[in-house]
C-alpha cells in the first residue's frame, strides 16, 4: 500500500497537468466511411484550435488533408459543423478564415471551389451522380438577417451556384437516396430551435439536378425530426420525437412507423450540423446509440420485426456513428480512458481503437469514477448529476476536513453531461475538489418534458437545480457547505451568474463567456439563436420587463460572492463588454473578482494557451478564496479587492 501524506483538499500534487489536456490531446469529431478509407476531423489545441481532417488508409497509415494554416470548419449558425464530406478519395472542406469551399483530390493541395463572397458553406453532402454538393448556403451580404438556403456546389468550381430551396428561416440533413433519384432534408422556422420542431420534407431530383414534387412527410412546430437518412433498399428512417421521446421511425407505404417505442432517447439536439446517432448497415439493419437514464447504449433494430438488440459495451458516452456496409466507426468514451475513435466489425463483433483523443496512460489511483445521482429539487420533482468525489492515492485531508465542490453547469442549456473521461474534471478532483455535473430541467436525455421545463424558467429552474444538487451532497455530509463553488460557460455561465446574483448557496464563481444581459443578447446576436429566448423567457419586447428581471447584469449589486471571469476578444455570441459591465460594479462594490481577456479566442476557447491559463487562473483564484496554497507553479493571477 502506497503511503500518503495530509494536505488540505485543493493543494494535492496531481500528475494530470493542463499540458496533457492541451498538448497532448485531440478532440476527435465527425468520422466518415469513403469505401475502405475512414476519416475524420482533428481540433487541436497545440495548433491554436485548428481543424484538420486525418484520412486513414487501409493499411493503417494517417494522413493529415488539411495543411496549416487551412481550417477545416465552418461558420455557418455560428456553430458549424458538416464541415466536411469525402467521394472516392476526394475531399471537400469549408475553410474557416474565407469561408470558401476547398477541394483536396489524391496526394493534391487544396483549391477552392467557391469565389470570394460574404457567405458560408456547411452541411456538405456529396451527389456524385451530378457531379456536385448540397449544403447549406448562409447568405450575410445582403444586410439584416442571414438567408440561409438549400444549395448545389459544383465539385470542379464550374458555374454558379444553384439554389435548391429557399424561403424558409433554416435548413440541414439533406440526405440523397441509393439511387441518387430522391432527396430528403429538414428545415424549420423562428422562433423554433431545431429541437423544439423541424419539418422533414421529401422530394425527387429532376434531370437537371433540381427538386420536384416536394413534399412535408413528418414534423411540424411541436415536433422534432433528427437526421433522415435511407437505407439500403431505399427506404427513408429518421428519429421523432412526436411522443416525447426521440425514437426511430421509417416512412413506409406512406406513413410514419414507429420502430422501437421507448423511453429513451435516439437523438440529439442539433446544435452543429454532421450529428449521428445511427447508421442503416447492408443487411438493413438500424444500428444506433442510444441514451437512457444518461448512459450511452447500443443497440441493433431489425425493422421489419421491431427487435430490437442491446449490445453490452464498456462504453459509456457514444457519438458520432457511421455505418457502411458490415462496418461501423463511432466515437466511444469511458470513465477512465480517454476518448477514441473505433472500428466495429457488424459481423465479428471485433472492435479497434484507430484513433485516441490522447495517448495518456493515468494510474487509476488518481481518477475519480462518475456515481450518477439523482437529488430531489423544486416543485417535488427531481433533478439529475454526475458526482466525482476527490482522489488522489498520495493524499487525505486533515481529519474533520470535507472538500470544496465545484459545480459545472453546462452550456446549452439543452446539453447533458457525460460518464465520459474528462481530463478537466480529473484535473480538480485529483487535487482535492469534488465536482458535480449537473443535468438540471432543460438538459437532453430525459424526454421532451424534461426538456422542457426551463421553457419560460430560464436562470430559474437551472439555478435551483444547481444549487439544491449543491446542498445535496452539503447535506449528505460528502462536501464543504462552506465551500461550494460554480462554474460553467455559455449559457452555463448565465446559469452562474445568476445563482451568484439571484441565490447564496456558492462562496465562489467562475463565468467562462457567461451571459449577463438578455436584452443584448436577444437584440444583437446572430441569425440561429436570435429566437431562442421567447422559449426560454418569453416574447420580446412584450416580456421586456422579465427579460430585465433574469438579466444579473441589473442586479449585480446582489452578487456577494467572489467572481473570476474568462472571456474571448472575438466572441461574437456574448460580446467582451458583458464580462466588463459586471466585473466594474463588483469592484466597485469591494468584491474580490478577476478578468482575464483573450486576443484571438471567439465563444470557446481552442488554443492550448488559453486553455492552460484559464484553468491554472481559476485554481490559482480558488486557492485564495477558500484558503489553500495549489501545489502547482502558477502565475499569479490579478485579484482585485483581494486582501
Amino acid at each position: 500500500m502506497t503511503d500518503t501524506q495530509t494536505a488540505p483538499y485543493g493543494a494535492w500534487r496531481s500528475p494530470i497537468t493542463v499540458d496533457m489536456i492541451t498538448a497532448d490531446s485531440v478532440g476527435l469529431g465527425e468520422p466518415h466511411i469513403d469505401g475502405d478509407t475512414v476519416y475524420w476531423i482533428e481540433n487541436r489545441a497545440s495548433e491554436n484550435g485548428r481543424s484538420v481532417v486525418v484520412r486513414r488508409a487501409a493499411d493503417g497509415s494517417t494522413t493529415d488533408l488539411v495543411p496549416p494554416p487551412f481550417n477545416a470548419r465552418t461558420r455557418v449558425h455560428e456553430y458549424g459543423g458538416g464541415a466536411y464530406t469525402v467521394a472516392n478519395g476526394v475531399l471537400f472542406f469549408s475553410n474557416f478564415s474565407d469561408n470558401r469551399l476547398y477541394r483536396v483530390d489524391r496526394g493534391g493541395e487544396p483549391r477552392p471551389i467557391t469565389p470570394e463572397a460574404n457567405v458560408r458553406y456547411g452541411d456538405l453532402l456529396a451527389d456524385q451522380q451530378r457531379n456536385r454538393l448540397i449544403c447549406v448556403r448562409e447568405d450575410h451580404s445582403k444586410g439584416g438577417e442571414a438567408v440561409n438556403e438549400l444549395v448545389a456546389v459544383d465539385m470542379d468550381g464550374q458555374g454558379e451556384v444553384t439554389v435548391l430551396r429557399s424561403g424558409s428561416d433554416f435548413y440541414g440533413y439533406a440526405t440523397l437516396s441509393p439511387d441518387g433519384t430522391r432527396l430528403a432534408w429538414l428545415e424549420w422556422q423562428h422562433p423554433n430551435m431545431p429541437w423544439d420542431g423541424t419539418e422533414l420534407w421529401l422530394g425527387e431530383l429532376a434531370a437537371d439536378g433540381s427538386i420536384t414534387n416536394a413534399v412535408n412527410i413528418a414534423g411540424g412546430r411541436r415536433e422534432s425530426i433528427f437526421q433522415p437518412q435511407w437505407g439500403p433498399d431505399g427506404t427513408l428512417f429518421f428519429v421523432s420525437d412526436r411522443t416525447g421521446w426521440w425514437n426511430m421511425y421509417r416512412w413506409h407505404n406512406g406513413e410514419a412507423q414507429a420502430l422501437a417505442p421507448m423511453e429513451a432517447e435516439w437523438g440529439v439536439p442539433q446544435w452543429v450540423f454532421g450529428m449521428s446517432t445511427y447508421g442503416i448497415d447492408a443487411d438493413g439493419h438500424v444500428i444506433a446509440t442510444v441514451s437512457k437514464d444518461g448512459i450511452g447504449h447500443v443497440v441493433v433494430l431489425e425493422p421489419d420485426s421491431g427487435h430490437l438488440t442491446w449490445v453490452p459495451t464498456p462504453f459509456t458516452s457514444l457519438d458520432g456513428i457511421r455505418v457502411q456496409g458490415h462496418r461501423a466507426v463511432f466515437l466511444g468514451g469511458m470513465p477512465t480512458a480517454p476518448t477514441a475513435l473505433y472500428d466495429h466489425d457488424l459481423r465479428t463483433g471485433d472492435t479497434v481503437a484507430l484513433r485516441r483523443s490522447s495517448d495518456l496512460e493515468i494510474d487509476k489511483g488518481y481518477l475519480s469514477e462518475p456515481q450518477s445521482i439523482e437529488f430531489p429539487t423544486e416543485n417535488g420533482l427531481t433533478a439529475y448529476g454526475i458526482f466525482y468525489p476527490p482522489k488522489n492515492k498520495l493524499y487525505h485531508a486533515p481529519d474533520g476536513e470535507l472538500p470544496p465542490l465545484i459545480v459545472k453547469s453546462h452550456g446549452g442549456p439543452t446539453s447533458a453531461t457525460s460518464a465520459a473521461f474528462d481530463l478537466r474534471i480529473q484535473y480538480w478532483t485529483s487535487r482535492g475538489f469534488a465536482v458535480l455535473d449537473v443535468d438540471y430541467g432543460g438538459s437532453t436525455g430525459y424526454g421532451r418534458e424534461y426538456r422542457e421545463r426551463l421553457y419560460g424558467q430560464w436562470g430559474v429552474v437551472d439555478v435551483d437545480d444547481c444549487v439544491n444538487g449543491a446542498r445535496y451532497l452539503a447535506d449528505q455530509g460528502l462536501v464543504d457547505g462552506e465551500r461550494l463553488a460554480i462554474t460553467g460557460g455559455s449559457a452555463g455561465g448565465y446559469t452562474t451568474l445568476c445563482a451568484l446574483t439571484f441565490r447564496d448557496a456558492f462562496k465562489a464563481g467562475a463565468s467562462y463567456f457567461g451571459l449577463s444581459e438578455l436584452e443584448v443578447f436577444v437584440r444583437d446576436t446572430h441569425k440561429f439563436e436570435s429566437r431562442y429566448l421567447e422559449q426560454l423567457v418569453g416574447p420580446y419586447p412584450e416580456k421586456k420587463a422579465l427579460y430585465k428581471e433574469r438579466s444579473p447584469i441589473n442586479y449585480v449589486d446582489q452578487i456577494n460572492a467572489p467572481m473570476i471571469f474568462l472571456q474571448g476578444l472575438d466572441d461574437k455570441v456574448v460580446p467582451p463588454n458583458q464580462s466588463e459591465l459586471v466585473v466594474d460594479v463588483l469592484r466597485n462594490k469591494g468584491l474580490p473578482v478577476a478578468l482575464l481577456e483573450f486576443e484571438g479566442e471567439g465563444h470557446g476557447f481552442r488554443r492550448a494557451e488559453t486553455i492552460k491559463r484559464a484553468l491554472e487562473a481559476e485554481l490559482y483564484f480558488y486557492g485564495r478564496v477558500f484558503g489553500f496554497m495549489p501545489a502547482d507553479e502558477i502565475d499569479a493571477v490579478d485579484i482585485e479587492n483581494m486582501a
